[in-house]
């Protein structure tokens, strides 16, 4: 309990903004994996909206499911790319939780409400740069940190 209150020692939290390096496979495999758990939260999280009605309410719009699986599962590597892309030069806080939260909102609100094309490149564009301005907070913030001295002071 009483590391909780003391700065110096790790506390629960400290692999959250760690640099997460490693062989290309590993990326690679982390960013499949959130992306694939994210659309298919998505979707099954979306299925009151696109079954029958005499499971939940009336879809929200006809048309094909597929077309916006694909599209978000693309938008999603994107996104998750990019995320972990910086987090393997600097510390990101939480990338995972963030490329989750990115793609599940826009897959669930593609297949409730299947937009248009336009739409749904904005909604696409949108993901991207809440992505980079992360990235680009945690690139900032990492200049901003005062660098540690390594020469021992006789």
């Amino acid at each position: 309990m009483i590391e909780l209150y003391d700065s110096d020692s790790p506390g629960p939290d400290t692999d959250e903004e760690t640099v997460r390096p490693g062989p290309f496979r590993r990326h690679a495999l982390w960013v499949l994996g959130i992306t694939a758990a994210a659309v298919a939260a998505g979707w099954a999280t979306s299925l009151f909206r696109i079954g029958s009605e005499q499971y939940g309410l009336p879809p929200a719009a006809p048309g094909a499911l597929w077309p916006y699986l694909a599209a978000w599962a693309g938008i999603g590597l994107v996104v998750a790319g990019v995320l972990r892309t910086a987090a393997a030069k600097v510390p990101v806080y939480a990338p995972g939780r963030i490329a989750a939260a990115l793609i599940y909102g826009g897959t669930r609100l593609s297949l409730g409400w299947r937009p248009e094309a336009p739409f749904l490149a904005g909604t696409a564009a949108v993901a991207l740069i809440a992505a980079a301005v992360w990235c680009a907070l945690a690139l900032r913030s990492r200049q901003r940190a005062p660098k540690e001295c390594t020469a021992v002071e006789r």
